[in-house]
This record gives C-alpha cells, structure tokens and sequence, in this order.
C-alpha cells in the first residue's frame, strides 16, 4: 500500500519523460531463463483461407498512416447468432482516407460445421462502410437471440437480431443514436443494477474529429524515435465514457451523469472496456485500458453508481508507477486462486504488465518475477487467459502488430508486422514465451488487432480468430496431441439476463479451482465464445459452483469432462453434449 500512494506523483513525473505521442516505459528485456524442456502439445495453424475467411479488413493505408484513426484498428466476435450451437464470426473493418474501396464492410460468417465458412453479411443486414472501432455482443432484450453493438468513428450501432437470420439498425429507437461525430472505443454490456436486463458502457477513444487532427511531425507527440508519423494520442483532446441504462423496453437512457462514469472517466484515452466482478462482492465492477494514460477501475458501489479507483487499487500503472499505453485486456483466474486477474498489452520498448488480485480487488503487478518481461520488442493488441494446451492451468496469448509502417524503413528492429505469442503456465506464478513452438499461426508475421477466443470446430479446445490490417482475418485453428481434458459451459439466465452475462463459474478439479465469468467484451474490442472453457488436466470430473447476476447461486457437483454441458438458472445442468474431436 505505501508504493500506491506515491503513484500519482510517479505518474505526473512520468508524462513529461517522453517526447513522443505514445507512452513506453523504454525498458529493456529481462534475461531469459533456461527453458523448461516441458512439450507443449497445443500446435496452432491459419485455416482462414481453406475455411473460407477471404475478405481483408480495410483500415487505412498501406505504407502510410497519416492519422491515428488509420491506427487502432478493430475486433472480432464469436457469435452464435442462429443458435444451431456452432459458432459463427462477426469480423470488423473500416474504410480509407481516400475512398472506400469495394468489398470494405464489416463481414459476418455463418459456420458451416465442416470447417468452412459462408459470408451471409449482406442476407443479414450488416453491410457497412465507415471506420467500425469495437463490438460487444449479447441479448439485450431478452427474446433468446445474441444481437451486437458496434462502436464506430462517426456513429456507433446497435444491430437487434431478428431471429430468422437478419439484424436491423434500431439505434435510434433504442435511444442510443448521438448526433455528435465521436470517436467509438470499447464496449461492454454490463448488468450493473442487477435487474436482469442489460446495460451498455461505452468509451469514446478521443474527444475530437478527423479534420481537426495535427499532420505528421506536425509537433513533439507526432515523431517516433526521430521519425515523423501519425499524432496521438497524447496531444489531443482525451475522451471520456458513457452508461446507458437499460429501460427493459428495448430503449435506453443515459446514466452517465447520474452512474459517476462521465465525470470519473475524464481525462483519459480509454480503449478495452470489460466487466468482472474484482472486489468478490456479487457486483459487476468495470476495468477499462487507458491508451498513454493510468487505465480506470470503476467499482460498484451497489447503488447505480460507481467510484474510480485504479491507481489506489493498483491496476491503473506499471509497477514502478509509469504510464503504459494500454491496449487489449485479459480477464481470468491466472493464478487459480479463485479471483479475477487482468492481464493487460502495451507498446514497444514495454512489457505486457500480469495484475494478480488479492481476493478483495486490490492488484500486484507480477509481470517481472512471472517470466513476462522477457518479451518488449513488439506492440501488443488483442490479449486473453485461456488454457491453450488443456492441461488445467490458464495461459497467456497476445496478438501483435507495429503502428507506424513508415519506421521500419528507417529502423528495421521495428517491424510493422509481427508475430503472436504464448506465455505458456508452468504452475507456481511463472509463465514460458513460445513462439515458433506453438505451430506457424503463431509465428506467421502481421499486423494484428484484435482477436477472440472459441471454440470453431467443436472439437474441445481453444481457437483463435485474429484481425489483421488489410489483410484477411487469422482463424487459428488449434490441435492438442497431449491427453488433457476439458469442459465448456453454456449459461442461460431466467430471472437474471439471458445471456448471462456476469455469471460466475467456480470449477474444482484434480486440487484445483479455477473461477471465469461470462463478459461481453474483452482481448482488444472483441468477444469470445460464450460457451466458458475449462482445462481440467488429468482430472476426469469438476464441481462447479454457479452464481448468477442476481446473486443466486447453485452447486453441480461430479460433473463428467469432455463434454458441453448446458446449464439454465434454477434448473441445473439441462443439456450434455460431447464434441467429435478432430483425428490428430
């Protein structure tokens, strides 16, 4: 706690050590220990191509960024949005300086449940030329089908399913349509009043427009180690976030005023926004990454507001008290001991930071003595918690990509596009890097952004769907050789949401426990499969603990591996399914 309180000092003294528009700490790598010999039997491959995933997602130029908006990119989604029980993909794209040029649109793809895809974007509705930011997916008006809210530079969109396979634009009728040209960042649905109906919170990236966004070089926040690019984010008007109560009308009013959220989330570039309950109290707080500035923590004080508290509780800067450039978020139970944990991605010449919590939503930066600050050559995006190689214990997986194309000419160390990476769980709080190890979709080179996690195939494991900048989507497509089991579960809620969105899930298995909470949103702007992931290892059977966003909560015990097991609120397990795995 005495290194907490001097963290705003630290802070100030940190923003005027850099000349340039992003923050990075400048630190060098820790020396890599000896590897642990130990096999990883996860091997990942980019499948796209054969699975059908054929369009690039436009954002920006090619060999040039001139703004930041050319910049940041965009998510992805798994989305069961016709409910068959095979995962579809919603990937988002953006458009050019110049022109929009033809095929640029979001894409959704219907799963075919043979490996393949088909795009049915323009059957459902989704066709869309802008700058499409961040999505967040859930039922929002409780008739049994997943509908999907995208932020957008210009104007965000609220997409209610139709449940015959088509979506329609209803922002307006929602009450969530703003005349103003805004900046969309990240966005979660949240459940923050625990009324069984859905709310949004929503981050606006900037406070400004594209014509009024500095040239290149145009001033100190606009060069990179000598090299004029693109201005930002420091130097330009910071943003803020919003909260839209949901009416349980299918409308929605604004409480951002009256939540605490507007005034507490001034003066900062947030991005990622996702939910979890960190303080263990049965309520929804919001952790949200900050771009170049401390990252927010807004915990709920159970009364429809929330107070700000991410530099006291520790999860707001490094550990040595600097500001990081805060991009994609993982949320999971890293350590297993029953609590959320954040697991955060940042710039070049920085570490991705581990925020280990102490139970009562308090954090401990463990990035060096956990093996993560080997790694700092590569800007970091999409980021998740998942155990990878089924063997019980939760790894760490980030998606890279450079920001500045025209750097690498000059300085060819600064590759604009660059590989994945594993931070594999060797049990007792230290993590491996692989790269090569993990199989080719991990060591392929691009410059990624957001990503997801789900499970495609339905062959029991963890997948990767990756967006790539002008390039096509990555679906990394994963194959476990080693004998490790697993468990999904698939939540449905009767008197809390129907999504489920909130609800926790303890599972024990083989002396360990392990907690996961469904969210809306999290890795950099995306969504991962609904259906929670569970490696058990060599365990055969878990007991799962429920506890539901209204606070009931029910116990399954004995609960046989490898399958998906189907569980509606107050009524316990209603549905088992195995999966047919892939021949190895």
């Amino acid at each position: 706690m005495i290194r907490r309180s001097f963290l705003g000092l630290l802070s100030a003294g940190a923003q005027c050590a850099f000349s340039q528009g992003v923050s990075s700490r400048g630190v060098k790598p820790l020396p890599r220990g000896k590897p642990s010999g130990r096999p990883f039997p996860a091997r990942f491959t980019d499948v796209a191509r054969e699975a059908g995933l054929i369009h690039p997602s436009i954002y920006g130029g090619v060999d040039r960024k001139q703004f930041i908006l050319e910049v940041v990119g965009c998510g992805a989604a798994f989305i069961d949005y016709d409910n068959d029980g095979w995962m579809d993909l919603f990937v988002l794209g953006g458009t050019r300086l110049e022109e929009a040029p033809p095929g640029a649109s979001n894409r959704l793809y219907r799963n075919n449940r043979d490996g393949t895809f088909i795009d049915v974007t323009e059957k459902a509705g989704l066709r869309f030329n802008g700058w499409a930011s961040a999505v967040t997916v859930a039922d929002y008006n409780n008739d049994g089908f997943d509908d999907i809210y995208v932020t957008c530079y210009g104007h965000d969109i609220l997409y209610r399913n139709n449940g015959d396979g088509t979506f329609t634009d209803v922002t307006r009728t929602a009450g969530l349509w703003q005349d103003t040209v805004r900046y969309g960042a990240g966005c979660t649905w949240v459940d923050y009043d625990r009324d069984g109906h859905l709310d949004l919170f929503v981050a606006t990236y900037l406070d400004t427009t594209l014509e009024k966004l500095p040239k290149p070089g145009a001033n100190p926040d606009c060069n990179w180690k000598g090299v004029p690019v693109n201005c930002g984010p420091r130097g330009l008007p910071t943003g803020y976030c919003r909260l839209f109560r949901n009416n349980g009308d299918g409308t929605f009013s604004d409480a951002s005023a009256k939540s605490g959220i507007a005034k507490a989330s001034r003066g900062g570039y947030p991005m990622t926004a996702t939910a979890g309950d960190f303080d263990n109290d049965g309520w929804p707080d919001i952790y949200v990454a900050c771009d170049s500035k401390p990252s927010f923590l807004f915990m709920n004080n159970r009364d429809g507001t929330f107070r700000e508290e991410g530099l006291p509780r520790g999860a707001a800067l490094s550990e040595d008290g600097m500001e990081q450039a805060g991009m994609g978020v993982g949320i999971g139970d890293a350590n297993l001991d029953g609590s959320l944990d954040i697991f955060k991605t940042h710039f070049a010449d920085d570490t991705h930071v581990l925020y280990l919590n102490d139970g009562k939503g308090n954090f401990d930066d463990v990035t060096a003595r956990s093996g993560l600050g080997v790694e700092t050559r590569y800007v970091g995006w999409g980021a998740g918690i998942a155990d990878l190689d089924n063997d019980g214990l939760p790894d760490l997986f980030v998606v890279t990509g450079g920001v500045y194309p025209e750097v690498e000419r000059a300085l060819p160390a600064y590759a604009f596009k660059t590989p994945r990476l594993i931070f594999r769980n060797l049990g007792e709080g230290k993590f491996e890097e692989l790269i090569e190890e993990a199989g080719p979709g991990i060591a392929a080179p691009h410059a990624s952004r957001g990503c997801a996690f789900g499970d495609f195939d339905n062959d029991g494991d963890v997948d990767v769907l990756v967006v790539n900048l002008n390039e096509p989507p990555s679906l990394l497509r994963n194959d476990i050789s080693g004998g490790g089991h697993w468990l999904k579960v698939r939540l449905i809620g009767v008197k809390s949401n129907r999504s489920a969105i909130g609800t926790r899930v303890l599972a024990r298995y083989g002396g360990r426990r392990q907690v996961q909470e469904l969210a809306a949103q999290s890795s950099f702007y995306s969504v991962n499969d609904p259906r929670l992931h569970f490696g058990l290892g060599a365990a055969a059977t878990a007991d799962l603990t429920i506890r539901w966003p209204n606070g009931a909560a029910e116990a399954i015990p004995n609960v046989a591996a490898d399958q998906l097991v189907t569980i509606r609120e107050g009524s316990g397990i209603i549905r088992r399914e195995s999966f047919r795995q892939r021949p190895r």
